[in-house]
């Protein structure tokens, strides 16, 4: 994710505002997230990305989190795609990315992935990469005022070939479309 990014992202979290399972910024606070990002980034907790689609058309950002190098620990999150490439492959093959960088490149031994209990998309979604679920953090944080549990999931190195054919022939099924 670099500042060039900017306009590009903010138009791509267009409409994605009335989410309830997630906080996403708008024109008044893209610029604290922003910045937010970036000093995490400096610290070493996180590591954006931004998402293009097969046309390079910016849709998206997704990030490791709460990287623990001395753990051999990241999380997968802060994913955030425009309408207009959700539920198409681009998902399923920044994931693939994602993943093999951290076991491959990275050479941790989890990678974790959380959501709202609630998001049964996001859940399904989750569970159809490959990951397993470790269990559910009960009133794990407070969210447009409510209490959120979240579900947290992970993927171990010694199960990533595996979850790795999966991506593979669940990407092939997309025929190129999500690039």
């Amino acid at each position: 994710m670099v500042r060039e990014d900017r306009p590009a992202l903010l138009d791509a979290f267009e409409g994605l505002h009335q989410l309830f399972h997630t906080t996403v910024p708008n024109a008044e606070t893209f610029d604290a997230w922003y910045d937010r990002v970036a000093f995490d980034t400096v610290a070493g907790r996180n590591l954006p990305f931004t998402v293009l689609d097969a046309e390079g058309r910016v849709s998206g950002v997704t990030r490791f989190l709460r990287m623990s190098p001395g753990h051999r620990r990241v999380e997968i999150g802060g994913t955030l795609y425009a309408p207009r490439v959700q539920r198409t492959g681009l998902n399923t093959e920044a994931k693939y990315l994602l993943l093999g960088h951290a076991f491959e490149t990275l050479g941790v031994h989890c990678v974790q992935i959380r959501t709202d209990f609630l998001n049964h998309a996001s859940r399904r979604a989750i569970e159809r990469l490959g990951a397993r679920l470790d269990g559910v953090l009960r009133g794990h944080l407070i969210l447009k005022g409510h209490l959120r549990d979240s579900a947290v999931y992970s993927i171990l190195a010694h199960e990533w070939p595996g979850v790795r054919r999966n991506l593979e022939l669940l990407m092939s099924r997309y025929d190129g479309e999500a690039a």
